[in-house]
């Protein structure tokens, strides 16, 4: 397992160590092996460019994935399964920690499990859909002690 966390702003952020230490736990909770990923940390602009080139979406957003599973002209020539890019938007999770009342860990760390359960096909787009990647991303917040107060 190899996941790999990028800040590519200029913010010193301490909670990316546990939030590898959480997506660690997300991992293994789905018995995979041989996964790698990437998640990397970017400003508004940033994301809002990569949003509006491949979603055609003109704004923001707090998190983008870009799975490669998804792609099936992609073939890697290994055994280990390449997940993909989640990029977060550090300045979007840090209104959104405001507004909701919660910690900046707890946002990161949501934000990551997220865009991990993207890069494994899971969608929200209907309300089924959505039960069940929601209750997996709490499950794994709250095996790792981050609920919405932390």
């Amino acid at each position: 397992m190899q996941i790999q966390i990028f800040n590519q702003t200029e913010k010193k952020i301490d909670e990316l160590k546990t939030v590898e230490k959480v997506l660690e736990l997300a991992v293994k909770k789905e018995h995979l092996k041989d996964v790698s990923f990437n998640v990397i940390i970017v400003d508004n602009d940033e994301i809002h460019r990569l949003n509006q080139t491949y979603r055609n979406i003109d704004k923001e957003t707090d998190v983008i994935t870009f799975a490669l599973e998804d792609e099936d002209s992609v073939v890697l020539p290994t055994k280990e399964r390449i997940l993909g890019d989640i990029y977060i938007s550090i300045e979007k999770a840090e209104a959104q920690r405001i507004e909701y009342g919660h910690s900046l860990l707890r946002e990161l760390a949501f934000l990551a499990v997220h865009g991990f359960y993207h890069l494994l096909g899971y969608d929200h787009q209907t309300k089924e859909e959505e039960e069940i990647m929601f209750a997996k991303q709490k499950e794994v917040l709250e095996e790792y002690g981050i609920t919405r107060e932390k």
